[in-house]
């Protein structure tokens, strides 16, 4: 009980730390004069992103032995697998939930389809790089690293100059720092950017010896339990955005909400792994990577040949493939 407690606090914290950073780094942008898109699309995405990336980062920087490297490679393979399943299962069952409200193109989820063929290809790719890494040499490993890296960088070009702009742009809220000024000091933004990253740091850190404990508590896997666990915990609750779009019939703001996290999860955080582990992928961590990388072919080839997603068929794929995952660890197939 005490284990699972500090779960539940440190993820307050990282929470709470995380909504403060995301708003001061909108400010953060607004002050430097970047463009919303930029705000949007680099910026706020890593604030977003930040509990899901600190968590495998502090584990291997900062734990002990081979339980801390296998929670940290459990975190960083974690993300791609629930997004690419139970989060793609819950926007399917948005749709079916919110029918009434989408009669006419009913059970079709419509995204733009260059931006979601775009994602999934670049996640195909580079994921599956990633994971080759586990059967190569440290040469090839490096070469990996520096791939996966230059991969991300050319996807955030490429997506800046395309010229789609996800969404109408929307006003920044005010300054929690500062919600009487409306245009807040840069020493107030500074300010509470740096004191929500210190807070999502030790959060994490925290959290990361939750489930040292819990694991050892229970007899499992430290890899398995931050496999299921750290994603669903960090990045599950972000997506539900996600259900709210689609709500709103707002399709490829809330695929590309997914997508795009894919995108990040499936390149610059495997290449931290690589390059801070010895990164050998057993049964249970390469299954999961193949599920996900399963379950994001067939969302690809939808989008290619059809134009458009079935409501219907996501839920089937994405919900088969985690809750097999689930009943394959808790049996003991795997």
């Amino acid at each position: 009980m005490r284990d699972i407690a500090i779960l539940i606090i440190s993820l307050g914290i990282i929470f709470i730390s995380a909504g403060l950073f995301t708003n001061g780094v909108e400010w953060l942008g607004k002050k430097m004069n970047l463009s919303e898109g930029a705000v949007g699309s680099v910026l706020a995405a890593v604030g977003t992103a930040l509990p899901e990336t600190i968590i495998p980062l502090i584990a291997i920087l900062f734990g002990v032995g081979d339980a801390a490297h296998e929670i940290g490679i459990g975190a960083i393979l974690g993300a791609p697998f629930m997004l690419g399943t139970l989060a793609i299962f819950l926007s399917g069952g948005a749709v079916l939930m919110f029918r009434n409200r989408r009669a006419d193109n009913y059970p079709r989820i419509e995204p733009d389809p260059h931006v979601l063929r775009r994602d999934m290809a670049f996640f195909l790719i580079v994921y599956t790089i990633a994971i080759t890494a586990s059967f190569v040499g440290h040469v090839l490993k490096l070469v990996i690293i520096l791939g996966l890296i230059a991969a991300y960088i050319c996807y955030v070009y490429k997506t800046f100059t395309s010229g789609a702009n996800m969404g109408a742009s929307s006003e920044i809220e005010p300054l929690l720092f500062a919600r009487a000024h409306g245009d807040p000091p840069l020493f107030r933004v500074l300010s509470q950017v740096v004191l929500a990253f210190i807070g999502i740091v030790v959060g994490a850190k925290f959290f990361v010896d939750g489930i040292a404990h819990l694991s050892a508590s229970l007899g499992a896997s430290p890899l398995v339990i931050a496999l299921l666990i750290a994603p669903v915990a960090t990045e599950l609750p972000e997506k539900i955005n996600s259900v709210i779009w689609l709500s709103h019939r707002k399709d490829t703001l809330a695929l590309g909400n997914i997508t795009g996290a894919m995108v990040f999860q499936s390149s610059v955080i495997p290449a931290v792994g690589i390059a801070l582990t010895p990164w050998r992928l057993d049964p249970v961590a390469l299954l999961s990577a193949m599920l996900a990388l399963l379950s994001a072919l067939v969302i690809y080839l939808l989008i290619r040949y059809r134009g458009f997603l079935d409501s219907r068929v996501i839920v089937f794929t994405g919900g088969a493939f985690y809750g097999g995952y689930v009943l394959a660890i808790l049996f003991g197939l795997v």
